[in-house]
């Protein structure tokens, strides 16, 4: 069976509706959006082109556009749009009253 470990990463209140957050989790930088109301998604925050940072990118959709060099990708599920070769890592979140919580694994 496999286990979940979900932790407390960041606060509802603290994310404005399109906007995001860069976290620290387990030595990780995670990008978190909120795309609607209560709609969270979160991908590995360094841009697989040269590393810019995803999460001070700009969101339409559900696509975010990196800052850096303008490579999209799908905040649901980290598919490269401009590369899709250079898919990033995405995690399951999960909303428990204002916490945000990460499966990290």
């Amino acid at each position: 069976m496999e286990s979940k470990t979900l932790k407390p990463v960041a606060k509802v209140s603290e994310i404005p509706e399109g906007g995001s957050t860069i976290v620290e989790v387990d030595g990780r930088s995670i990008a978190i959006f909120r795309v609607k109301d209560n709609e969270f998604y979160a991908i590995d925050n360094t841009c697989p082109h040269q590393g810019g940072p995803l999460g001070e990118g700009f969101v339409e959709d559900y696509r975010v556009t990196c800052p850096w060099h303008a490579w999209e990708f799908d905040i649901r599920n980290g598919a490269c749009e401009t590369v899709p070769a250079d898919r990033i890592k995405s995690y399951k979140t999960q909303v428990n009253g204002d916490d945000i919580l990460l499966n990290v694994e």
